[in-house]
């Protein structure tokens, strides 16, 4: 744990535990760090529902640790079978454990991946031709908004852990699909036939992971740096850049691509090719962010207001275009969407380009009627408070919240709405 930290006096943390040896070796030795410095683990127990015994399991996996004094959450995914389903798994189990940890307030959610899945990450992504960036396989720390996931065990062989969870005298959930040739991964596995992840072929992989990973970190302290001197990441959801400061160089290009994903609302970052035709140009649209140059030599790049996405509900962490996230309590009946031609009734009330203002989130009545822009306060703190809004950039899948059909109006929302001031009337918080 010490290269992941700092962590603080008393950390929280979280656990993804499946029951495996691995996971449990995991929640073993992180619980006893976690009580060693005053904090304390919450082990999140996820039960994908693909086996009818998979219920039964979790829970006894949260007895188990429960009765060690663990605190313990079992998550109930119910994922459906087909295609690509270790995959869906994955993705799935990641999301639930993530938003557990954050909902409960624990900043970090602890992976139990190990030296052997090391190896298979890097043979699994070489067989599909991934560069650099992929070959430096799982990373040991990684943002997961809203939490860090943590990986305190990739240089550990499984054959350690197994014997961990043994002197524990615990008894590990062996599922049977980690050894179904079906799955590309467990056709490595067999392939490295190393089952303890001690021998020669395990470790030079993930030592060539390892080499990766050093040259990954290099090329993003340097993107960091430029990203730090070139950009300005506003909270309306737009970006200026100093070209100068950007460059023109393959690190311009890579910062370029970055900040269309964030103002663009995408999941990845477009090409960085694609990025460098922009560089070149100095104006155009990628991955639904428009860059165009601006006042005092500097250029702006803004969402796409053709691309923006269509309106949805206004309720309580409602995404809405990828890029925002409602954090207040949201009223029913009521939407949330771009502001579009409603940026007419802000002239004068902030000093925004247009193409800024009408990619903006507006919520508007059961009517249709513009009622708030909270992003700027518009037309009052009041009539913005249960509309509190974030721009938060996710990953990709953002954008498949329900489109606004309309509803009910919510009495609350009727009340907020008629006790707004007039636009104008406040000039605190704008910004």
């Amino acid at each position: 744990m010490g290269p992941l930290g700092p962590f603080g006096a008393a950390p929280r943390i979280a656990l993804g535990v499946s029951g495996g040896p691995h996971s449990l070796a995991l929640a073993l030795l992180a619980d006893r760090w976690a009580r060693a410095r005053g904090g304390d683990a919450l082990a999140l127990v996820a039960d994908h529902g693909l086996r009818a015994d998979s219920a039964a399991e979790a829970d006894g996996v949260a007895a188990m640790l429960g009765a060690r004094g663990m605190a313990v959450r079992v998550l109930r995914l119910g994922l459906a079978g087909g295609a690509g389903l270790q995959a869906r798994a994955r993705a799935a189990r990641l999301a639930a454990l993530g938003a557990a940890a954050a909902a409960e307030g624990r900043p970090w959610l602890l992976l139990g991946q190990h030296r052997g899945d090391q190896a298979e990450t890097l043979l699994f992504r070489a067989l599909r031709g991934s560069g650099p960036a992929g070959l430096a396989g799982m990373a040991p720390v990684r943002d997961a908004a809203g939490v860090l996931v943590l990986r305190p065990l990739l240089g550990v062989a499984p054959a350690c852990l197994e014997a961990v969870v043994a002197a524990a005298g615990l008894a590990p959930v062996r599922d049977p699909s980690n050894h179904d040739p079906r799955f590309t991964r467990v056709r490595l596995r067999q392939a490295l036939a190393d089952p303890g992840g001690e021998g020669a072929g395990v470790a030079a992989l993930a030592a060539a992971a390892a080499a990766f990973a050093r040259r990954r970190d290099r090329a993003e302290a340097a993107l960091a740096q430029r990203l730090a001197c070139a950009g300005e990441i506003r909270p309306e959801g737009f970006a200026w850049i100093d070209p100068g400061e950007l460059g023109r160089d393959g690190v311009a290009a890579a910062a370029l691509a970055v900040l269309a994903r964030l103002v663009g609302g995408g999941g990845l970052a477009p090409g960085v090719g694609r990025a460098a035709a922009l560089l070149a140009a100095g104006h155009g649209t990628l991955a639904g962010a428009w860059l165009r140059p601006a006042a005092a030599g500097r250029w702006l790049l803004a969402r796409d207001p053709g691309a923006v996405a269509p309106a949805v509900p206004a309720s309580t962490g409602a995404r809405w275009d990828g890029r925002f996230r409602l954090v207040g309590a949201g009223c029913r009946g009521w939407s949330i969407g771009p502001l579009g031609d409603g940026a007419a009734a802000l002239r004068g009330w902030v000093d925004l380009p247009s193409a800024v203002l009408r990619a903006l989130p507006a919520i508007r009545d059961p009517h249709g009627a513009l009622a708030a822009v909270p992003i700027l306060d518009y037309p009052s703190p009041l009539a913005c408070r249960p509309f509190a809004t974030l721009f938060a950039p996710g990953a990709g899948g953002e954008f498949s919240a329900r489109p606004f059909k309309g509803g009910q109006p919510d009495p609350m929302c009727s009340a907020n709405a008629a006790g707004a001031r007039p636009a104008g009337s406040e000039t605190d918080n704008r910004t």
